[in-house]
C-alpha cells in the first residue's frame, strides 16, 4: 500500500497523464491506457497487462478508427489471461455475435429482440458489487484527472461516481443511431445488412461520442444527458475500500505509464 500511495502522489504531481478508462466487474476494476491496463481484485490480488496496439494508419481513418478503439478496449476481456474466465468470455462473445444473426428475424422483431439482448446483457454485466465498483472505477478515474488521487484514496476527496466517457453514454448513443441507420439504410435488403448496419452504426456513434468528449460547444453536451442518466442505475455510491480497489489499478497503469514517459 505504502508504494501505491506513492505512484499516486506522484501522479497527482505529474503535469500530463494519460487519459484512462476502465470496466467493473464483479470482483474488481479493470483500468486501461492506450498502452497498459490493470485488473484489481477486492481481494487484494492484481494482474496487468498490455493493450492491443492499433495500427498508425488506422488511426486516421474515420469510422474504422472507432471500431478498432472498441475491439482494442475488449481485448482485456476477451484475452486468454485476461479479466474473465472462459464461461464468461463465451456468454459475452455470444451477446456480441447474436445482433448479427437478427436478418432472420422478422423486420418488426429485430429491434424488441435487440432491446431484449441488450437489457439482458447489463444485467448480467452490472450483477454483484459491480454497481459500487462502477461507481468507483469513475472516481478513481475523476480523482486522476483533477489530480485528487492522493486526497481520494485517504477519503477526504469524493470525485464524481458519474462519468461523461463511460460506456453507458456510449450506449445511450448507439441505440438511436442503430434505430435511424435501419430506417434510412438506402440499398435492398440482404442477409449481409444487420451486419453492415450495425458495424455502421457503431463506428458512426463512435466518431460522435469522441467528437463531443473533445468539443467545448455546450450545445453538444445535452446528448450526453441520457447515458448520465442512466448511470444513476448502473452505478452505486462506492465505499472507501472499494474506491481503493480501484485505485490500485489506476496506480499499475499510472506506474507503467510514467516509467516509460
Amino acid at each position: 500500500m505504502p508504494e501505491t500511495r506513492q505512484i499516486l502522489a506522484r501522479a497527482d504531481a505529474g503535469r500530463r497523464l494519460p487519459t484512462l478508462g476502465g470496466m467493473a466487474r464483479p470482483n474488481g476494476v479493470v483500468i486501461v491506457s492506450e498502452r497498459y491496463w490493470a485488473f484489481a481484485g477486492v481481494d487484494g490480488s492484481l494482474r496487468e497487462g498490455v493493450m492491443a496496439a492499433r495500427p498508425q494508419a488506422v488511426r486516421r481513418i474515420p469510422l474504422l478508427r472507432g471500431l478498432a478503439k472498441l475491439v482494442a478496449a475488449l481485448s482485456p476481456v476477451f484475452r486468454r489471461r485476461g479479466v474473465t474466465r472462459p464461461r464468461e468470455r463465451a456468454l459475452l462473445a455470444f451477446a456480441l455475435v447474436a445482433p448479427f444473426g437478427f436478418f432472420v428475424l422478422p423486420p418488426a422483431l429485430r429491434l424488441p429482440a435487440g432491446i431484449v439482448l441488450t437489457i439482458a446483457l447489463v444485467l448480467w454485466v452490472l450483477r454483484g458489487r459491480t454497481l459500487r465498483l462502477h461507481g468507483a472505477e469513475h472516481r478513481a478515474i475523476a480523482a486522476a484527472e483533477s489530480r485528487r488521487l492522493t486526497a481520494t484514496w485517504a477519503g477526504s476527496a469524493r470525485p464524481s461516481r458519474f462519468s461523461p466517457r463511460c460506456g453507458t453514454n456510449f450506449a445511450a448513443l448507439v441505440l438511436p443511431v442503430t434505430f435511424f441507420a435501419d430506417r434510412v439504410w438506402p440499398l435492398a435488403p440482404a442477409p449481409y445488412t444487420p451486419l453492415v448496419v450495425t458495424l455502421l452504426s457503431l463506428a458512426l456513434t463512435m466518431e460522435l461520442w469522441q467528437a463531443i468528449q473533445v468539443s467545448r460547444r455546450r450545445l453538444f453536451r445535452p446528448l450526453l444527458l441520457p447515458g448520465l442518466g442512466l448511470q444513476r442505475l448502473t452505478t452505486r455510491e462506492p465505499t472507501l475500500d472499494e474506491t481503493r480497489t480501484a485505485l490500485t489499478a489506476v496506480a499499475s497503469v499510472l506506474r507503467r505509464e510514467l516509467a516509460s514517459s
